[in-house]
């Protein structure tokens, strides 16, 4: 039972946030938002293994950055350079874990066309909205969060895809709400996507338990961590 309590508290933690604090005082809601990311980064550093290796703090590492990312978002680039960094975090710690296969290594073909799709819309919106000064950052957080996704894809780790896939969905509404059109219970749909990915990559760590990717014991971990 005790292994439960920690996710239930984040659940709890999360759907107070987004269905109970008001917007106002904005310190407050900015407190209640970063209240499950700090759980889940203890939750994260409890799935490490008794030897940690180098991509359970890199992944540990991508989710205190998004957390300061969270914090700062009022701030959009500040809070976009942020979210970046927890992205090339995750990106490392992926790579460092990649297991080589045809379908895999090929969704980089619908990830890479979805992005550039959506980096079109986005550009255009920026353009007719006269805030150009906006578009190489959002090209950039595009290009590093795709390939973060496909690096997740790579692992082999279903949890890790998922959490990342959510993690592109959730910013895809954040963008597209903000810079394209409004999006009917917008905030809803980006904070429960958004904190199921990072609950997810958390709970990824824990199938990352060999030195080296490749070891003859990796498909035993992965499917333990899977199930």
């Amino acid at each position: 039972m005790k292994r439960y309590v920690l996710p239930l508290f984040i659940l709890i933690m999360s759907l107070l946030y987004i269905f109970f604090i008001p917007s106002e005082p904005m310190l407050v809601k900015l407190l209640f938002k970063l209240i499950p990311m700090w759980l889940i980064i203890l939750f994260a550093y409890r799935q490490f293994p008794p030897r940690a290796t180098k991509v359970h703090y890199l992944l540990l590492s991508g989710l205190f950055f998004c957390m300061i990312g969270d914090g700062t978002l009022i701030w959009f680039v500040v809070g976009l350079t942020f979210f970046l960094i927890g992205h090339l975090f995750y990106t490392v710690g992926f790579l460092g874990q990649w297991r080589y296969s045809l379908p895999r290594l090929l969704s980089i073909i619908p990830i890479a066309t979805y992005s550039v799709w959506m980096g079109i819309q986005l550009v255009t919106s920026l353009n007719s909205n006269g805030e150009q000064a906006l578009i190489f950052p959002v090209i950039a957080y595009i290009a590093v969060i795709s390939t973060m996704l496909w690096t997740s894809v790579m692992t082999g780790n279903r949890l890790a895809m998922v959490g990342s896939l959510l993690f592109v969905i959730s910013d895809s509404i954040l963008s597209w709400n903000m810079f394209v059109s409004d999006i009917l219970y917008s905030n809803v749909w980006i904070m429960t996507t958004y904190y199921a990915a990072q609950f997810l990559i958390a709970r990824s760590i824990s199938a990352f338990n060999w030195t080296k990717a490749g070891n003859t014991d990796n498909s035993s971990l992965n499917a333990s961590a899977i199930h």
